[in-house]
């Protein structure tokens, strides 16, 4: 629920945290009209290759091992790109200020699981996959309850298949863009 106590347990969720709390400290204490929309993982065409989906497909599309941190059981919940920005949209125009909104996609899946999809759809071999060192502070699973938003009659309409083909094909055809991003990331 919206209402959960947050617990963070790397500083990257807690930096996403202590937004959420600034953002609420300016409603209460100045009356500044704002609503929170706390979003899973998003993916879809454009998204920076250092992220777990775009470096996925980028290292297959280079003929390069998958990186899988630990064992690949971590779960994460992910929305297509428009989607987001279509429940985005929706808490602006209908949501109560000063609300948090939790957004999901309902695509709950393994990191592991994710990789192997990615790989059956680019027709290549399950032994690209290579497990890594998890990071310290790695969170098992991100799950949000999304009743609030549903409220507003906002539901996702891309899938997640739909959602990974549409995003493998923007990565096929946009070498041109993201081969520089992995260049420099080096």
């Amino acid at each position: 629920m919206e209402t959960d106590l947050l617990n963070p347990s790397s500083p990257y969720s807690a930096s996403k945290t202590a937004a959420d709390l600034l953002v609420n400290a300016y409603h209460v204490a100045c009356g500044l009209e704002v609503a929170v929309a706390r979003s899973t993982n998003n993916y879809g065409p454009n998204q920076h290759p250092e992220k777990l989906i775009p470096k996925l497909i980028t290292n297959a599309l280079r003929g390069k091992s998958l990186p899988i941190f630990g064992s690949g059981q971590n779960i994460r919940d992910w929305i297509f790109v428009d989607d987001n920005c279509g429940a985005i949209l929706t808490v602006l125009e209908k949501g109560e200020k000063g609300q948090i909104y939790n957004i999901g996609g309902g695509n709950e899946r393994k990191n592991l699981e994710i990789a192997k999809e990615i790989l059956r759809c680019l027709s290549l071999p399950e032994a690209m996959l290579e497990f890594v060192p998890d990071r310290p502070g790695h969170d098992f699973r991100y799950f949000l309850n999304c009743e609030r938003i549903h409220r507003l009659n906002w539901t996702p309409r891309v899938g997640v298949e739909e959602g990974f083909q549409k995003t493998i094909d923007w990565y096929k055809g946009g070498q041109w863009w993201w081969r520089p991003l992995v260049r420099s990331m080096r």
